[in-house]
């Protein structure tokens, strides 16, 4: 996993990005076992699970993502995923919560099938916004005007993943075939809370001096709008197993 630019919001992030739905949270614990959080954040993912009485250990590259994580009661090493020191110990089940985008997929592979005996399991899962027709009217010319190379990333359709599902490199080295599940939700969330959880991802981190102008006039379209967005949320799980 490469540098990232959470760190110095990691607070923000653990306030306003969502856990994981119930329902995903559900199948999840039905898998039981050990459970290895890849990319783990600040622990949404992995606070959830270990609610469940799941054992859960957390690999994350921050230390400032990884600290707010051990607050919640999360066991979290440092590093990243491609060449942490697993010291021979093997998991029933590696988790990606929108975290695969971040590693490296080939060595990722290989180190599944390292850390998992036969039947272990993979689960990557990642969300998708959609927004309703208004406000996409009213956003996208403010992406175009300060970031329009983000403007796909932030404009999701809920077919959006952050691999070919038609080409998973999983099952081209002794993993089953993907199976696929969806958990959808929507909230309305105020200008405030929209543009607090925008802000945390990598696209709009990497924006620099623009995040700044960028999130005043995404906030102004949405007081015009009346305050507030309903937004659609996908969740996507894909499960593979080690044969």
């Amino acid at each position: 996993m490469g540098e990232l630019p959470f760190g110095p919001i990691a607070e923000q992030y653990d306030r306003f990005r969502p856990s994981p739905p119930e329902g995903l949270v559900d199948d999840l614990e039905r898998l039981g076992g050990a459970v290895l959080d890849v990319g783990c954040g600040t622990g949404k993912a992995a606070v959830a699970l270990a609610e469940r009485g799941l054992t859960v250990l957390g690999v994350e590259p921050d230390e400032r993502m990884a600290s707010i994580a051990r607050s919640h009661g999360v066991p979290v090493e440092i590093g990243a995923f491609e060449t942490w020191d697993a010291g021979g110990r093997q998991f029933d089940l590696l988790t990606f919560a929108d975290s695969w985008h971040f590693v490296d997929p080939a060595v990722a592979v290989r180190r599944a099938a390292e850390l998992l005996p036969p039947g272990g399991k993979v689960a990557r899962f990642w969300n998708t916004y959609v927004l309703e027709p208004a406000a996409i009217k009213a956003l996208d010319p403010v992406y175009r005007r300060f970031a329009p190379e983000i403007l796909p990333t932030w404009r999701q359709t809920a077919a959006w993943a952050p691999f070919r599902l038609d080409d998973d490199p999983f099952a081209r080295t002794g993993f089953t075939p993907l199976r696929m599940r969806s958990y959808r939700s929507s909230a309305l969330r105020s200008a405030d809370e929209w543009v607090a959880t925008i802000a945390t991802t990598s696209g709009h981190l990497r924006l620099g001096d623009r995040l700044a102008p960028l999130m005043a006039e995404v906030h102004a379209a949405i007081d015009a709008l009346g305050g507030a967005l309903r937004v659609h949320r996908t969740t996507f799980l894909a499960l593979t197993r080690r044969s």
